[in-house]
């Protein structure tokens, strides 16, 4: 008996599929969908005991993970399908119960720090959809990461923060490589240096202390942190990421709304 489908096998599917695999499902109640063939046999190799499908099973619950665009012919594809989680961003609820009536439809929005089982997901519910459903998405994505279940109105905002928010870390760490450089190091020893120290400063926030605390514990006054610190507000990085995450959701709005 298949437990689950996941309608597509990019990245975020794949990445699912491997945090599912044997834990949440056995791997054999697992299936993927995938039209493209070379992408079936990588899959093949990547998720070994998967069903690998060209086509949607009927009746089983189905994970959503195509390009936005191609969500809702997806969706109209699907036969006796009762309940759907979406990873597509900007795909309405209400857009995805008109193209697939049966269906009670939960709509998430994960990170691409899934792929390394660290993600940051939101799910929110459709109209239709019960407690149940709500329990069954987050087991879902909590295979691959935390979870938060929010109001659909907040998905657009998580979208700019948690689901943008990485590339702007990564941004973050590219800078502070090459300002190492800058300084004087060999491009090598910034990037070792670099990483690990996002890597660990990630890992601190995970703690009891917050954010500011934990800044305030590395800043000696008028020592280097402290100098370091002052050209970023002085340069208003802090505005910046704000408005950064302002942006990223009021594309995400545009994007629903096309």
């Amino acid at each position: 008996m298949t437990a689950l489908q996941v309608i597509g096998g990019g990245r975020m599917g794949t990445a699912l599929l491997g945090g599912l695999a044997g834990g949440w499902a056995p791997v054999g109640q697992l299936a993927v969908v995938e039209p493209d063939s070379s992408n079936r046999s990588a899959l093949a190799a990547i998720c070994p005991g998967v069903q690998i499908r060209t086509e949607p099973l009927e009746g089983v619950d189905a994970v959503i993970a195509v390009k936005p665009h191609l969500v809702a012919e997806v969706l109209g594809g699907l036969r006796g399908v009762d309940r759907v989680l979406s990873i597509a961003a900007g795909i309405t609820t209400a857009a995805m119960e008109a193209a697939c009536p049966s269906a009670r439809v939960v709509r998430s929005m994960p990170n691409t720090p899934s792929l390394v089982g660290l993600g940051a997901s939101a799910v929110a519910a459709g109209k239709s959809a019960t407690d149940d459903d709500l329990e069954w998405a987050t087991g879902i994505l909590r295979a691959v990461g935390a979870v938060e279940v929010v109001t659909e109105a907040m998905l657009d905002a998580v979208t700019g923060l948690s689901g943008s928010g990485p590339a702007y870390v990564f941004l973050i760490a590219e800078a502070m490589i090459d300002g190492g450089v800058a300084a004087g190091l060999p491009r090598s020893v910034a990037t070792t240096l670099a990483i690990q120290t996002v890597r660990g400063a990630g890992e601190m926030l995970t703690g009891a202390s917050s954010p500011s605390e934990l800044r305030a514990g590395v800043v000696t006054p008028a020592g280097t942190t402290a100098a370091g610190l002052s050209v970023l507000e002085q340069r208003a990085v802090r505005s910046a990421v704000i408005d950064a995450i302002a942006a990223a959701r009021d594309r995400s709005i545009e994007l629903g709304a096309d």
